[in-house]
């Protein structure tokens, strides 16, 4: 059996609004759902890995192959609980490691 690649991706929310994790991964999920359906959504292997809400970060998995329709579904996201917002992809990376490392260095 092939091991499986992932990309992480690192999320910004551009809000006034506080959100929970929850909240911010069934929105994700309801938007990848309305664009490719029940078989495209378990494509993906989405899992939500941290979410800081005092910086508005996110942190996410997915299958390499899936990425731009992440992004795609991510793009369709502008409101949650009513709430206008909107979620910006500011990395990606292979690793999760590395993926820190470059934000961390993006904030200097």
């Amino acid at each position: 059996m092939k091991k499986t690649r992932r990309r992480y991706l690192a999320l910004q929310l551009d809000s006034g609004e506080m959100f929970t994790s929850t909240e911010l991964l069934e929105a994700i999920w309801a938007a990848v759902l309305r664009l490719y359906g029940e078989y495209g959504a378990s494509q993906t292997d989405l899992v939500l890995i941290n979410y800081n809400a005092e910086k508005k970060l996110a942190t996410i998995h997915v299958s390499h192959t899936a990425v731009d329709m992440i992004r795609t579904a991510l793009a369709s996201v502008t409101r949650i609980n009513n709430k206008p917002v909107a979620l910006r992809v500011i990395r990606v990376s292979g690793t999760i490691k590395t993926l820190h490392r470059k934000i961390e260095h993006q904030c200097k």
